[in-house]
């Protein structure tokens, strides 16, 4: 088996903070993905826009992860966009049913 190595970058922009993810988000890469997550989510000040258009795969690990932070920032009243949701992730957000919580955005848009 071929995982792709899981990666998280962080760009820092005036009005918000985009974390781009690629390779395969499961049990393996979740610990860097929430310590990724953990040093921004309660950047009230800023909009944060999870780029996911180069993950590969998720799992439920990695979506509870999403989960945890859509309902911090909304607790917070901060803007939270996934954006560039490949076709199969989508599908995995539809049937989990948490697509209808999520801003879809493109890339750049805040």
């Amino acid at each position: 088996m071929s995982a792709e190595k899981f990666q998280v970058d962080q760009e820092e922009l005036e009005k918000s903070i985009q974390l781009r993810i690629s390779g395969e988000l499961d049990l393996a890469a979740a610990l860097t993905f929430r310590h990724a997550l953990e040093a921004v989510v309660h950047r009230a000040d800023k909009a944060l826009i999870l780029d996911v258009g180069q993950l590969r795969y998720i799992d439920s690990t990695g979506i509870g992860i999403v989960v945890s932070a859509l309902k911090i920032r909304d607790e917070l009243k901060a803007p939270f966009t996934v954006s560039n949701i490949p076709a199969g992730i989508k599908r995995l957000f539809d049937l989990t049913g948490i697509s209808g919580f999520l801003n879809e955005g493109i890339e750049g848009s805040a």
